[in-house]
């Protein structure tokens, strides 16, 4: 019943976080189905998990940080790690994994309006993982020193670094290490799509919203911690965040521009209907 109530007590905690695991799930079992998606975010909670336990003993691969234990019977913590932190990490690389889709997924024109080809082998292709993993780490370039300041807001003071680091107090092992925890989960993932099964369908062959839902989830969060920024004086790093998302954006919105351009003069007559 202790462990009960203190995953309660963590909802109630950290809603925020909540929140973003239920879109991240809904738009993961519209995506990929049920049994993927609790794959996919099985693999990187454990992948996360494991990473968390070794740093904050080793120090691989993040580097040498610790927890201050400071909400311990506030919410869950799976040995000194608090449960919310690596659970993070499932929502935050499925966002990254559908921004990274937008860009790398072929597409087709569907009854006037364009979407992308979901196969297997274009869904786990090596520019998809490549760019997840860059999408992933960059979004950590916001979230990890804003997270540093969390006893200026409602996340507290729940880890810090042995040594300061040269990107506003983190370490560019952090960073290194975030690229481990992706590439090791996409990796994982992918095998389980080549080798274990294959030939299980998804839910749709021709996606956009599902993708969308991702895709939105990541400019949420991103807009969340950048409003935290701000909201604690912290405008120089908030700055920061905008100016390194301006060029992901731009190119975003210039790949749907042209997929729009493209496709409307290559399908000027297209009925083909969405279904599955």
């Amino acid at each position: 019943m202790d462990l009960i109530t203190q995953l309660v007590n963590t909802v109630f905690l950290r809603p925020y976080v909540f929140v973003f695991l239920w879109v991240s799930l809904l738009a993961g079992q519209r995506l990929l189905g049920n049994l993927r998606t609790l794959r996919f975010f099985g693999l990187t909670w454990v992948v996360a998990f494991s990473a968390e336990y070794s740093s904050t003993r080793i120090g691989i691969p993040f580097g040498e940080y610790v927890y201050t234990g400071s909400t311990a019977g506030k919410e869950l913590y799976i040995f000194n790690i608090p449960f919310m932190d690596t659970l993070s990490f499932s929502f935050l690389l499925f966002s990254s994994y559908c921004l990274a889709l937008a860009f790398a997924l072929p597409t087709v024109q569907i009854g006037g309006t364009w979407c992308w080809s979901f196969d297997a082998v274009s869904r786990t292709s090596w520019p998809v993982l490549i760019l997840t993993v860059m999408f992933f780490v960059l979004s950590d370039c916001v979230i990890d020193p804003v997270a540093l300041k969390g006893d200026q807001w409602f996340l507290g003071n729940i880890y810090g670094y042995a040594h300061q680091g040269m990107y506003f107090g983190v370490p560019l092992t952090n960073f290194a290490g975030w690229a481990v925890v992706g590439s090791l989960s996409v990796l994982l993932f992918r095998l389980m799509e080549h080798s274990w099964y294959p030939h299980q369908p998804v839910p749709k062959k021709l996606v956009k919203q599902d993708i969308l839902l991702g895709i939105g989830l990541y400019y949420g969060i991103l807009a969340f911690i950048l409003g935290i920024a701000f909201w604690i004086g912290e405008g120089f790093l908030g700055m920061i965040g905008v100016l390194l998302y301006v060029p992901v954006t731009a190119l975003l919105l210039v790949t749907w521009w042209r997929n729009d351009s493209l496709l409307e003069a290559a399908y000027p007559d297209s009925s083909l209907k969405l279904s599955d």
